[in-house]
């Protein structure tokens, strides 16, 4: 996993509420254990028609907003079933920070798990960046997570909160395995010791 680094990009506006993973990354698209190639299908239903021609008003298929980086939600982002494809199909399309005033809970962690940044604001504050958002490409954000601070196009900072744990996962790119692995010479000498104590096992 990579490094959570600082960063400016460019943030959509999504106020719809309640997007649940079915709308993130539908159902037909589970097929693979692939992290990569489901960017595509992200929010399939509502970036395609049935011809699969692009919708023209839907915010990420506008000129302004195709290489977004971040994400402002409206209220209980990622419900609904527990698809861990739905992250997958978010980094994939280049999202890297979704905001919002609450997700769900298997959605928020599974986030942190493929390297994206769930960051949990009041509502005032996710109204004061969905507005930035709505000014399109050139109002740009830059989100510190060493610092937990996002900076508006304007210049102003919003403090957020994030579990000490989760980021320092982000920052230094360590998921499940990586974690593990860092244990490695400690695995490597219980299973010697083990080896020599039971080596009829």
């Amino acid at each position: 996993m990579e490094k959570f680094e600082t960063f400016t990009g460019i943030a959509a506006p999504m106020p719809l509420v309640n997007i649940d993973t079915d709308m993130i990354i539908p159902k037909v698209f589970l097929k693979t254990i692939k992290r990569s190639g489901l960017g595509v299908h992200a929010f399939d239903e509502m970036r395609y028609d049935r011809d699969g021609n692009e919708i023209p008003d839907f915010v990420l298929n506008q000129p302004a907003y195709r290489k977004a980086q971040i994400l402002i939600a409206g209220d209980n982002f990622g419900c609904g079933s527990s698809r861990e494809h739905a992250p997958w199909a978010l980094a994939d399309f280049g999202i890297k920070v979704v905001v919002s005033t609450s997700f769900a809970d298997i959605f928020f962690n599974n986030c942190f798990k493929n390297g994206m940044l769930p960051i949990v604001l009041p509502q005032e504050q996710v109204d004061i960046l969905m507005k930035d958002a709505e000014r399109g490409e050139n109002a740009r954000m830059t989100v510190d997570l060493e610092a937990q601070e996002i900076t508006t196009s304007e210049g102003e900072v919003i403090k957020f909160e994030v579990d000490a744990f989760k980021k320092h996962c982000l920052l230094n790119g360590l998921d499940d395995i990586g974690l593990t692995l860092e244990k490695a010479a400690a695995i490597d000498s219980f299973e010697a010791k083990a080896r020599a104590e039971r080596p009829w096992v």
